[in-house]
């Protein structure tokens, strides 16, 4: 691949594949409603492009984070129902009011503050109620629900949807799954009637057990795997292609990079790729002569990294390539059908959510598709 010249490298993103993931995954949670979670930029793929292909394959509720991301989930798809995961933000009830976002609620702190408002506005503004199962993060103490539903109860206040997030799902036979679950029930048992959801990608992918009324894919959505030690089925998303600047010769006992880490024990081509941490390659994926690192697809073949990767360069030894050698300006496949972006985490020691979140860098974008597909 011929890159465009002055673009450096190019992020190519699927609409169509992600539109195709959701539908997908919709058809797996039957009878249940399928949200998509488009928090982190949409997982690094632009919230705003990607909201609006999701809309366009049949989404109608968004997981984001923060009320800027539900902003601008809000300008791509106005008819959209939009959940804020950090909850409510003090003093900022009535921006969410505004937006037509509803906080996800986890503390008592929150709750009071949003029954004011409705209180103060004589208007029951939805939200959504969060209890902590067992991560401990943001959510309800299980030992406060009946305090909630006590104070909702004077107000005849009901939240949109009760839920909770699961620790393991990732591994679908670990115990706290089953755990967490049965807790999930002995809280939804206080709140009858009131939609729940528990499922994110993994959880959606384990069982019917864990759909309830709604599910919420994240990582799927955008081609990651969800569920170790399974073959992932969804499609990828992301492509990126950066641009190999220069072929250099480097000789048996010469070092490769910051550090000196990699000796050459052969002679050897290398390709110097425009494309270091800056961009959002990881550091992990650097190499040494003790363990292997990541790897790039130039013309036809896998080529790893060797040495430690630096702020905008990376090398590739080419010289499995023979006289295939790339010229200046091709580019190089570092994510995408040829070189998955879970291998690619693998190879760093990490998850495709991190590479994913971590696409910032020097590079042009360029969308596929807009997520319209044939029934």
């Amino acid at each position: 691949m011929t890159l465009t010249s002055g673009l450096g490298g190019q992020l190519s993103i699927d609409l169509g594949a992600l539109a195709r993931n959701w539908r997908a995954l919709d058809k797996v949670s039957a009878g249940a409603l399928t949200a998509a979670v488009v928090k982190a930029d949409a997982y690094g793929t632009g919230i705003e492009s990607a909201s609006r292909a999701l809309h366009a394959a049949g989404a109608r509720f968004f997981f984001v984070a923060t009320p800027d991301e539900g902003m601008a989930v809000r300008a791509a798809v106005p008819d959209a129902h939009i959940f804020v995961l950090y909850g409510l933000y003090p003093g900022a009830a009535n921006l969410y009011i505004r937006q037509n976002l509803m906080p996800v609620l986890s503390s008592m702190g929150m709750l009071e503050e949003w029954l004011n408002k409705c209180i103060e506005r004589n208007e029951a503004y939805p939200a959504a109620f969060h209890f902590d199962t067992g991560i401990n993060r943001l959510g309800f103490r299980l030992s406060e629900a009946s305090q909630v539903r006590e104070r909702i109860g004077q107000l005849g206040f009901a939240p949109q949807m009760i839920m909770s997030h699961l620790a393991c799902a990732d591994t679908p036979n670990h115990e706290k799954n089953r755990t967490q679950l049965a807790l999930f029930g002995s809280v939804m048992s206080q709140f009858p009637a009131i939609p729940a959801s528990l499922a994110n990608s993994a959880g959606l992918m384990t069982g019917r057990d864990y759909h309830f009324q709604m599910v919420r894919p994240g990582i799927a959505l955008y081609g990651g795997r969800a569920v170790n030690g399974r073959r992932n089925p969804m499609q990828p998303v992301v492509t990126l292609h950066v641009p190999i600047l220069q072929i250099t010769e480097g000789r048996t006992g010469e070092t490769v990079g910051y550090g000196a880490n990699y000796t050459l024990n052969r002679n050897s081509r290398l390709a110097v790729l425009g494309y270091g941490y800056a961009d959002g390659i990881l550091r992990s994926l650097s190499s040494s002569n003790q363990r292997p690192g990541g790897k790039a697809f130039i013309r036809g073949k896998l080529c790893p990294i060797v040495g430690r990767i630096s702020m905008d360069l990376t090398i590739v030894d080419v010289t499995e390539l023979g006289s295939d050698l790339p010229m200046p300006g091709e580019g190089a496949e570092v994510l995408g059908p040829n070189v998955p972006l879970d291998d690619q985490a693998d190879a760093g020691g990490t998850i495709g959510y991190e590479l994913l979140t971590s696409l910032k860098g020097r590079y042009g974008r360029n969308y596929v598709g807009d997520g319209r597909l044939p029934d």
